[in-house]
């Protein structure tokens, strides 16, 4: 239902975008000025903006619909009177891996191979 919705959402909002691209530039604010159009100038307005005006009516019911549905599965919850989770009683705290990581690794590699170990912090350079 969602998808369909959304597809349908899609659409609409490519032929919206379209109309608004098509309709006569008012007060030429790109320096265009407006142009001869495909039909004659009234009729070309009057079709484009009732167009424009049942799309977006189109386009709001649809996006309240996809809130709505989005929404729907939501249960309220209430901050006040639930405790924290790290007071909880049966949570576990979470330990690191013991197999380690690439850096452990890596690390493990470097000391094999019998190069110092990088720096813990930055250092001053030394010249040579």
């Amino acid at each position: 239902m969602q998808t369909v919705i959304i597809v349908v959402h899609l659409m609409i909002v490519a032929v919206l975008i379209g109309a608004v691209l098509l309709q006569k530039s008012e007060g030429g604010g790109l320096g265009m000025g407006g142009g001869a159009g495909f039909m004659s100038s009234r009729g070309t307005a009057n079709l484009l903006t009732r167009t424009t005006a049942i799309l977006a009516g189109l386009f709001f019911v649809t996006s309240m619909t996809l809130a709505w549905l989005a929404g729907a599965n939501r249960t309220p919850t209430s901050i006040i009177g639930t405790p924290p989770a790290s007071q909880s009683g049966g949570a576990t705290p979470i330990t690191p891996p013991t197999s380690g990581g690439v850096l452990d690794t890596l690390k493990k590699v470097d000391e094999q191979q019998g190069q110092p170990a990088a720096p813990s912090g930055p250092q001053a350079p030394r010249s040579q």
